[in-house]
């Protein structure tokens, strides 16, 4: 194993020769299973394959989506088919055979998709990466996030019975039961070690929980991947008297947490997301005259306020998976004040392109407001760095060498496999 430097960490990566198939065009597979809701994993699939594309690789995907299972009859038969779906796997057996992919690369397996690509791809012998952009494989919830605080409870068991009791999936002790059984199946019969060449884990935090938990997967299988993000430009050097939220309007997201503090320090705050607490923070808005509320916004509209706002507010009190709102920022040159918590804590480098706070509490998030208002030079040297950050680590060119790194590794391992046989 190789350590580079990030700067703000230290980057575990296999040897892999990221420039082998700069002359070797590749044939890649893409695999996802959409929500009804649209959100990050959906991004950053639609991102990935698009720069995948403009490389000029031959990019197909299979997509399948969430809103088809409309009935009680589709959510019973999604049920029991979410351990082995064999429509899913004939549907890539002939995908294989006409197409022929050197790479599988699944973003979202569940539910209608199911483990059972992994086996067709394995015995056809197409190596196979996976990003794990939740917590799925180790707790049903996939957040690590259960009424109103950390849920970790089930990361080292195999059958996590109280998650299950507890209904920590949508509330639901019977779709927190299918996810469960699902995921200690597929355990028991070792497809987690056996049928997946790599995983990508989008942060160093997301690898240790992964490394520490009862899935038992080998570390030298994780790579560390982060997501990226189109350069938006830098925004003003001259920024307007505001701070900016961009997000879901959830408990999770911290919105209880930066409503008590811009009722406590009358700062000027720009919220722009849609969510279940949408009511009370547009029921606060209309008593506090320092809070705008815009609802859901155009990404035209989001970004202006980012080049513009004196920061990005990201109050989140969950484990996060990778907030791309949070590059986003930086690639506008704007600083983040956010939650010392999980990968937030690893992507800002307090003081350098941004600010930590302790989650939940209010009255140190407005202190940090207040140093990086009162102090504007430290507010420059953020956003200098927040700019940097974003060259160094997040640029679509950054994540192609990655990505392609990654399966050079798992070809070249492939063929191995295949010769020594």
């Amino acid at each position: 194993m190789t350590m580079i430097s990030w700067g703000y960490g230290t980057v575990l990566k296999a040897n892999f020769s990221v420039l082998s198939f700069n002359n070797q065009l590749m044939r890649i597979l893409i695999i996802h299973n959409k929500y009804k809701q649209a959100g990050g994993e959906d991004s950053v699939f639609e991102a990935e394959s698009e720069l995948l594309s403009s490389y000029g690789h031959e990019v197909h995907q299979m997509v399948y989506h969430n809103d088809l299972i409309k009935s009680l009859l589709d959510k019973c038969l999604t049920g029991i088919k979410t351990i082995y779906n064999p429509d899913s796997a004939q549907a890539l057996r002939l995908k294989i055979g006409v197409f022929h992919p050197h790479v599988i690369h699944v973003h979202n397996f569940l539910p209608i998709v199911s483990p059972s690509v992994l086996f067709v791809a394995r015995k056809l012998g197409v190596p196979v990466i996976m990003t794990m952009h939740n917590y799925r494989l180790i707790c049903p919830s996939g957040t690590l996030f259960f009424k109103g605080e950390i849920y970790e409870k089930s990361i080292r068991a195999i059958f996590p019975v109280a998650a299950i009791w507890k209904g920590v999936y949508r509330d639901s002790k019977v779709q927190t039961a299918v996810v469960a059984i699902m995921t200690a199946v597929h355990h028991l019969i070792g497809t987690w070690k056996n049928k997946v060449d790599y995983y990508i884990a989008l942060t160093h935090f997301a690898k240790r929980k992964f490394e520490d938990s009862s899935l038992k997967i080998s570390s030298r299988k994780i790579v560390v991947k982060p997501n990226f993000v189109m350069d938006s430009g830098v925004g003003a050097i001259a920024r307007d008297d505001f701070f900016l939220y961009v997000g879901r309007i959830t408990e999770e997201k911290g919105i209880n947490t930066l409503i008590a503090a811009a009722g406590k320090h009358c700062f000027n705050l720009v919220i722009i997301g849609v969510g279940p607490l949408q009511k009370a923070v547009e029921d606060y808005s209309l008593h506090n005259s320092n809070i705008l509320f815009l609802n859901q916004q155009p990404r035209t509209v989001v970004m202006d306020n980012l080049k513009r706002c004196k920061a990005l507010l990201f109050p989140s009190i969950s484990h996060e998976g990778f907030p791309v709102t949070i590059v986003e920022a930086f690639s506008t040159g704007t600083p983040v004040i956010a939650s010392e918590l999980g990968s937030m804590k690893e992507i800002i480098q307090n003081r350098v392109n941004g600010l930590h706070f302790e989650p939940g509490n209010d009255h140190d998030l407005v202190l940090k407001i207040k140093e990086i208002s009162e102090d504007p030079i430290m507010a420059k040297k953020m956003s200098v760095n927040a700019r940097l950050s974003y060259l160094e680590h997040y640029t679509p060119a950054k994540n192609y060498a990655q990505i392609m790194g990654i399966y050079n590794g798992a070809v070249e391992q492939c063929d191995r496999v295949a010769l020594a046989s």
